[in-house]
């Protein structure tokens, strides 16, 4: 049990070393942006989040027109 217990803890270990390796070594490292809002790529098509998309239709524009 004792052995088992070192051995996903070694396991585990490895993998959050991993996945640090490109925060560690690279100057001012960090993750990749993976966010919709934060990627030029899905502004440049006009593609938003949906949270952000919800926000501006429930925000009432102190421009609009009253109908």
């Amino acid at each position: 049990m004792l052995k088992l217990f070192f051995f996903c803890a070694i396991i585990i270990g490895v993998a959050v070393l991993l996945l640090a390796v490109r925060i560690l070594l690279k100057k001012n490292g960090q993750f990749v942006k993976t966010h919709v809002s934060q990627s030029k790529a899905m502004r440049d098509r006009g593609i938003t989040c949906v949270q952000s998309q919800d926000f501006a239709m429930r925000h009432k524009s102190p421009h609009a027109i009253k109908e």
